[in-house]
C-alpha cells in the first residue's frame, strides 16, 4: 500500500506527514525522519486495517474525510 509523506525541514529537525492516516513523525536526518513515519504508520496498518482506522477517525461523517493525491500535468512553453 502506497502512502503520501509530506516532509517539512523545521530548524534543526524534519517534520514528516502522512495526510492518508493522519500522522506525524520526526528526526534529526531525513531518513531518520522517514523511516519513524514508516514505522507509525505500521503500527496503525497492523493493529487496524486501514478502513478502519479512518472509520475511527472519521465516524459516521464520511463527507468531511479529505483526499489528497497527486497529479501530474505537463505545460509546453513557448519558443522564445
Amino acid at each position: 500500500m502506497d502512502f503520501t509523506a509530506i516532509i517539512e525541514k523545521e530548524e534543526d529537525m524534519y517534520i514528516a506527514k502522512c495526510p492518508e492516516v493522519g500522522t506525524v513523525s520526526q528526526g534529526y536526518t531525513l531518513d531518520e525522519a522517514v523511516e519513524n513515519l514508516r514505522d507509525v504508520i505500521s503500527e496503525i496498518t497492523d493493529e487496524n486495517t486501514l478502513q478502519e482506522f479512518i472509520a475511527e477517525v472519521v465516524g459516521e461523517r464520511l463527507e468531511d474525510l479529505k483526499i489528497i493525491t497527486e497529479i501530474e500535468i505537463r505545460v509546453d512553453t513557448p519558443d522564445l
